[in-house]
């Protein structure tokens, strides 16, 4: 796959399009992204997503603290994954959010060479909001350019938004926020010291950190999860929260404990994919009622995973 930038050219009316932020490429991206390959393979042009490597709401209202679904190299990678031409990663900012449709739909035109804009069914995009996919059209006519609709994501938990996920997950519902996007949340680190409370009461956990801070974290609480470490999977159950039994402090911190695993792993990435909430994190009485919990939630975390 091709990735192009801002300062970067298509050559004229050599792509078939879709534009928007892409976060999480979940199911309803992917309708889209079929769209654009069918009308570009019928028409022996290349398929484009064009995205953005920052949120818009991130520029125009930094104060808001958006959080993410991925990265932007994994969004990107997601995309490639998909079978799309080219991806145009552009810069967002406050210049460009000026433009109205017409101006941007001439931007795509002249500079990556869209022939056909393929819009999600209630997309909006422009300066002006109040502009309809009627608008959108004419102003392509005008331009030489093909508007068109994609179909509407209509599967079983339609409708599907990035927003939508979000809210899922920082809700805990991570098996909904995986049957929207298609695949498990997913998260990745580096293993670092923490406080090694875990091996002592039998439930040796890695500690998962430099997360990128601006990703959504899962709602405080234990989960069962799927662990890639030096590029094998693994069970395991993982907590999001701050260990009140043990009296850790406040410092909010992601340990996962990873089923039948003794290896040496700190300093080395680690992804977790997010299967199922077990439940809220809370405070037990004693060591023991702690180590009685964990038995409990490894062998639900089993269960789960090898359902």
């Amino acid at each position: 796959m091709q990735i192009v930038r801002d300062t970067d050219t298509l050559p004229k009316h050599s792509t078939v399009a879709a534009i928007g932020m892409f976060d999480g490429v979940h199911l309803g991206h992917l309708t889209l992204i079929d769209e654009v390959k069918r009308i570009a393979a019928q028409r022996h042009l290349k398929s484009a997503v064009i995205t953005f490597a920052q949120h818009p709401q991130a520029v125009l209202r930094p104060d808001s603290d958006i959080k993410m679904l991925m990265t932007v190299p994994d969004k990107v990678a997601e995309i490639g994954r998909h079978g799309i031409d080219v991806t145009v990663l552009l810069n967002f900012t406050y210049e460009l959010s000026l433009n109205n449709s017409r101006q941007f739909l001439q931007l795509l035109r002249d500079r990556y060479g869209v022939a056909v804009l393929v819009v999600g069914y209630d997309h909006r995009f422009g300066h002006d909001k109040s502009e309809t996919f009627a608008d959108y059209v004419r102003h392509g006519k005008e331009l030489g350019i093909d508007v068109v609709k994609a179909p509407e994501y209509l599967g079983e938990y339609a409708p599907v938004s990035s927003s939508i996920i979000r809210r899922l997950i920082a809700s805990g519902k991570v098996d909904d926020a995986m049957r929207c996007m298609g695949r498990p949340y997913t998260l990745s680190g580096k293993v670092v010291h923490g406080f090694h409370n875990g091996r002592g009461i039998g439930f040796p956990t890695a500690n998962v950190g430099e997360i990128p801070t601006d990703l959504i974290l899962p709602h405080k609480g234990a989960y069962a999860v799927m662990v890639k470490v030096d590029d094998e999977w693994h069970q395991g159950m993982v907590n999001v929260g701050v260990r009140p039994t043990l009296d850790n402090g406040t410092q909010l911190s992601v340990e996962v404990n990873i089923f039948d695993f003794d290896g040496d792993i700190y300093g080395k990435p680690i992804t977790l994919q997010f299967i199922k909430f077990l439940r809220l994190e809370f405070k037990l009485g004693s060591i023991d009622e702690l180590r009685a919990q964990l038995t409990r939630d490894r062998n639900t975390s089993r269960q789960i995973l090898t359902a």
